[in-house]
């Protein structure tokens, strides 16, 4: 094993337990080097996961991933909803070691026979009233609301930690639509996004798209112009009970 590693590894003896992990991570180490011409920004809330990469300076879309994840002790298990980086992994269950010490975490395991091992630095933590996992479940077109019921093909939105990141895929044929993500602020009916990677179309980042929001019944009302211009009214509901209860 890199001798870096062996040495952080051993820093990392705290309780999984002692700190939660919701909220937005940052990878700063894998496999012992520093990882500085990409940026992985990964969410946890709920039970679910989601992270967007891509290169720095060039904000070349790379690869996103995300599902269920569990942790018992030191014990972390995802299983994949969507992997652009390899689709064949997709509905498949990988076992790791979760080890925390102050805003920092280690993932380590293997991958396909190899060994992975991961250093992810808190990049926030911040709560708010659209802290939560998401699906869409209705839009509202010329005054009529038409609804949905989240399938095998869905859209997800996972907000915590101030970072934010939506997905559009099918868990079932592992077809990918697309992914955008960044930070963003909701404050007094007012939800601001900052695009920070987009695997539509790189030219996007940078961009900022404000919006009107209200949480009404605990469904969350979303309605503006989107990135085209487009007048949109979109309705999302709680990813536990629209979608994993339902099932």
């Amino acid at each position: 094993m890199n001798y870096l590693v062996a040495i952080m590894l051993a820093m990392f003896t705290f309780s999984v337990n002692a700190q939660s992990i919701e909220g937005a991570w940052k990878l700063t180490h894998q496999n012992g080097k520093p990882v500085a011409d990409r940026e992985y920004i990964k969410i946890y809330q709920d039970g679910y996961f989601a992270y967007g990469a891509k290169e720095v300076g060039t904000n070349k879309f790379l690869h996103a991933g995300g599902g269920l994840f569990t942790i018992d002790g030191s014990n972390y298990t995802e299983q994949l909803d969507f992997f652009t980086a390899d689709p064949d992994q997709v509905g498949t269950k990988n076992q790791y070691k979760i080890d925390f010490t102050n805003d920092k975490v280690v993932i380590s395991g293997k991958v396909k026979g190899k060994d992975l091992i991961e250093i992810w630095e808190r990049a926030g933590d911040r709560r708010d009233d659209l802290t939560q996992n998401w699906v869409i479940t209705g839009r509202k077109v010329d005054g009529n609301v038409s609804t949905m019921t989240p399938g095998a093909r869905r859209t997800v939105k996972i907000l915590s930690g101030g970072r934010f990141q939506w997905i559009a895929f099918n868990s079932e044929t592992k077809e990918f639509s697309g992914t955008g993500g960044g930070t963003y602020e909701a404050k007094d009916g007012k939800y601001t996004e900052h695009i920070t990677f987009f695997s539509r179309d790189d030219s996007r980042v940078g961009a900022s798209l404000s919006f009107d929001y209200e949480v009404k019944d605990g469904q969350w009302h979303h309605s503006g112009l989107s990135s085209t211009g487009n007048p949109i009214y979109e309705i999302w509901s709680a990813y536990r009970e629209a979608y994993l209860n339902k099932k």
